[in-house]
């Protein structure tokens, strides 16, 4: 993936969602996950996953609160599931179920973080 692609993703807002739109395709998400690179994810639910290792319990805590500043900012909120060493994201878009752009602008926006 080019850096430049990323950098694209994360250049862009995300939009709200107000629901009445079709969630991507499994191509289309293909399409986003190839460009976002960096071992994003689709998961069984269709849910765009990263899983972020860190040395200890502490850095793992404070990298999801920093996370907390851009999901506010951007008015998009991951699930995050905090552990010793570890950060997991999932990423999509309740109103519709799936996953939209604005998803994997917000993981570009979150990798620029680590």
């Amino acid at each position: 993936m080019s850096e430049d692609n990323a950098c694209s993703l994360a250049n862009k807002k995300c939009v709200p969602c107000h629901g009445g739109i079709p969630a991507f395709s499994k191509e289309e998400a293909n399409k986003y996950l190839i460009e976002l690179g960096n071992k994003w994810e689709i998961n069984n639910h269709g849910h765009s996953f990263k899983k972020y290792t860190f040395k200890n319990f502490v850095d793992a805590m404070e990298f999801a609160n920093t996370i907390t500043q851009v999901a506010e900012y951007e008015g998009h909120h991951p699930d995050l599931n905090i552990s010793w060493g570890s950060c997991g994201v999932e990423i999509w878009t309740h109103k519709i179920e799936g996953l939209s752009e604005s998803d994997f602008i917000l993981a570009a926006k979150i990798d620029n973080l680590s």
